[in-house]
């Protein structure tokens, strides 16, 4: 495929040789072309070919024949293994080109494409590796101890890939959920197909591109470009086994629709409207202040787990909006090459206008900014400045609601109870930050219903933690263990005991 935007050389070699792939074969998808628009410059990036509804049947075929036939689930684990390393040491090298590019199709800003979008998913790849080798929990097999009955007996519970693995995922986190997903399932010995958004394509093309460079066995990996109708077609697909989804609730509800009549397993990675809590004990200052405020403007505010609904004891509720303020004014909005950039644009013109429409029913509503970000470094593009809105009840539309844009609310509250029902009065569940002293925020952050919860800024997103929520945030997790065991099946062999 080729770009219109100046890539580096690298970058752009990797995405002229990047391509679907249907049977370890790269293929052109015979569908409507898909416009790869870069949201900084409101230019097309990219003209993408997709695949038709004949393409994904092709691709879950090929995937079921290397299920079926053993050509990648009867591999030994140390040969999955080394299979992942290799994958894993190909995107290494080519660290920068990937960042490239996500930063030329996503708007993430670069320092933030180094690190979490290219860095996390190498350090991720590298933990799913390590964990093919050696097992879920550490072992393919775990034996029971001897049961007295009447009659005694023995046991072991034998871990198995659950086969066709279909993995969808979001176009704000492209590298990384691909890991989660679709890495871990070839981890655990299943077949996957994977399908990214069709918003921002690109730089799961260059990962299938360096996937294919790593030479495993046809089938074991396919990777398609298209639109709602191969989704759906995924979803609905007999031969797929397992679907992993992370997006919106409204498209995750569909998946578990479609998939509902095959009964197929659904992990679903959905919404968020996350929680950050200052405790009375907390000093609230500037680095307290600008921590959060970050935590809500990262990558423009298109991450599920944005901490976005910040709780502030009343009394030190203006001195939090002061220093908001001021701090809020100086983060860098524009040019996500910049170094310096923090809040890049938004996926989309539409989106953006959904974000702001929000905002503005708020307002009408009785709301007021507090604290208002710097207007765009840059002319054009798909910006929004951000914002802290208070004055918001919490059962509001905008309070309830994933807005997927650097928005972020805050609340006055009078006690830690008080604190707790209207930090867990939200339909979602995915993440939580409290600040304050440790054992008073180790003990709220047990009251908080959430997947994730991180006391004073908490650290880097590891390798072998879950990640996932509560209630409307979704089902199952992903990373870790937890996310490891989703891709198998377990099987109870029982015997007569031995003497």
């Amino acid at each position: 495929m080729s770009t219109r935007r100046s890539l580096g050389d690298t970058a752009s070699a990797l995405l002229n040789a990047a391509s679907q792939y249907i049977d370890g074969v790269p293929v052109e998808g015979a569908g409507e072309p898909l416009a790869v628009v870069d949201p900084t410059t409101e230019q097309t990036l990219a003209s993408v070919p997709t695949a038709t509804v004949a393409q994904v049947d092709a691709a879950v075929a090929s995937a079921r024949r290397a299920f079926d036939g053993g050509l990648w689930s009867r591999l030994r684990p140390g040969e999955r293994s080394l299979f992942l390393h290799r994958i894993a040491e190909r995107l290494d090298a080519h660290r920068d080109a990937l960042a490239e590019i996500v930063v030329a199709e996503g708007g993430s800003p670069i320092s933030l494409a180094r690190s979490l979008q290219v860095g996390a998913a190498i350090e991720h790849l590298a933990w799913f590796a390590d964990a093919a080798a050696r097992g879920p929990a550490g072992a393919y097999e775990h034996p029971l101890p001897r049961h007295a009955g009447p009659p005694a007996s023995e046991g072991v519970l034998v871990y198995e890939p659950i086969g066709v693995v279909a993995a969808i995922t979001p176009y704000n986190i492209p590298l990384l959920t691909a890991v989660w997903k679709a890495a871990a399932a070839l981890a655990a010995g299943c077949t996957t197909v994977l399908l990214p958004s069709p918003q921002a394509p690109l730089a799961s093309a260059a990962f299938a591109a360096l996937v294919a460079e790593a030479d495993l066995p046809p089938g074991a990996f396919n990777f398609l470009i298209g639109a709602a109708a191969a989704g759906r077609r995924l979803s609905e697909h007999p031969d797929v086994d397992m679907i992993t989804f992370t997006g919106s609730n409204a498209v995750g509800l569909a998946v578990a629709q479609q998939a509902a009549p095959t009964f197929k397993r659904v992990v679903l990675e959905l919404g968020g409207k996350s929680p950050n809590v200052v405790l009375p004990g907390a000093q609230v200052d500037e680095t307290l202040v600008t921590a959060s405020l970050l935590r809500f403007c990262r990558n423009a505010g298109q991450a599920c787990g944005a901490t976005t609904r910040t709780f502030v004891p009343r009394a030190a509720y203006d001195d939090y909006v002061d220093i908001a303020r001021g701090m809020l004014a100086q983060v860098p909005v524009g040019d996500p090459w910049d170094e310096q950039t923090a809040v890049g644009p938004l996926i989309s013109a539409p989106h953006r206008d959904r974000v702001q429409g929000f905002v503005d029913r708020a307002l009408a509503a009785g709301g007021r900014i507090e604290a208002q970000g710097a207007a765009p470094a840059t002319s054009g593009g798909f910006f929004m400045s951000p914002a802290l809105l208070g004055g918001v009840d919490n059962r509001a539309e905008i309070a309830r609601t994933e807005l997927f844009g650097p928005i972020g609310l805050v609340f006055p509250y009078d006690d830690v109870e008080q604190m707790l029902r209207l930090a867990n009065d939200s339909p979602y569940g995915l993440n939580a930050n409290v600040w304050g002293p440790l054992p008073e925020a180790q003990q709220v952050a047990r009251g908080i219903r959430s997947g994730t919860v991180t006391i004073n800024g908490g650290g880097w997103l590891r390798s072998d933690a879950p990640f996932g929520g509560y209630r409307h945030s979704g089902n199952g997790r992903e990373a870790g263990e937890e996310g490891f065991r989703e891709f198998f099946e377990v099987k109870h062999v029982q015997w007569p005991a031995q003497g």
